[in-house]
């Protein structure tokens, strides 16, 4: 997998994010795909072939292995990480597509029109598109962490697993480097857990400095249209009543 084309790639969302963004993307990078490319894929390389046995019966080995691990942690995290940033993509997507329109519409109507005061300010669409990533972003990690609990049941890495399957019988296998893929999955997982934590908070944070942008929007345009009521008031022309009894007395007279 090339990661230089995936960097590159969502370099450009750092400037369409928020701080809680930011620092989202900077978690991703320094501590899950620098950490995995770095070192844990190397902590996994050549696992099936150090997975020893105690019995040399052909194919107990192999067997053991594919049922103990259906799919290796890196690969799963691999395909975790990409996952994780497609919704990214989206954003970014939107903001070229408001950017081409925004183009096309001065070609029409002139160099000084405007069609969006910033194509890369999340209003309108692209805040929906926006909260659309976040929702997606967090339901991808937390059905990737439940994956894995449910392939291996918990984080945790035994030393040593008892295989019970053919051509194997109450076979003891031992896992090689466990401490090391401990340490790394629970690592992963803090990881993942913490990036949770990050995209919930941002969506209550662009929910709440939305209902603030239209609270203060709607005092602005009440606030307006009083003014401009009172600024067009027709003053008032006093009118002089007579009462009617006062010209029947003076006919009288």
């Amino acid at each position: 997998m090339d990661w230089k084309t995936l960097e590159s790639l969502l370099s450009g969302v750092n400037k369409y994010s928020t701080g809680f963004g930011r620092i989202w993307l900077s978690l991703v990078f320094v501590f899950r795909v620098m950490v995995f490319v770095v070192a844990a894929e190397r902590v996994w390389n050549d696992d099936q072939k150090d997975f020893d046995c105690d019995t040399k019966r052909p194919g107990c080995p192999n067997a053991c292995y594919n049922y103990f691990f259906p799919i290796i942690h890196t690969r799963l995290w691999a395909l975790q990480l990409i996952f994780v940033t497609c919704p990214s993509f989206l954003v970014v997507m939107h903001v070229w597509y408001r950017e081409d329109r925004e183009r096309k519409y001065r070609l029409t109507h002139g160099e000084d029109a405007k069609l969006y005061d910033n194509p890369g300010q999340k209003h309108g669409g692209l805040w929906w598109t926006y909260l659309f990533s976040l929702f997606f972003k967090t339901a991808i990690e937390v059905g990737f962490l439940y994956l894995l609990h449910l392939l291996y049941h918990n984080f945790d890495m035994p030393r040593s697993v008892v295989c019970d399957i053919e051509p194997c019988r109450q076979v003891t296998c031992y896992i090689p480097r466990p401490t090391e893929k401990r340490v790394f999955t629970y690592f992963m997982v803090g990881a993942s857990a913490i990036c949770i934590v990050l995209n919930v908070s941002e969506i209550f944070y662009l929910i709440a400095m939305r209902i603030l942008h239209l609270t203060h929007k709607g005092s602005h345009v009440t606030r307006r249209r009083c003014e401009e009521c009172e600024g067009s008031s027709v003053p008032m022309v006093p009118i002089n009543y007579k009462p009617a009894y006062t010209e029947k007395s003076e006919k009288q007279s």
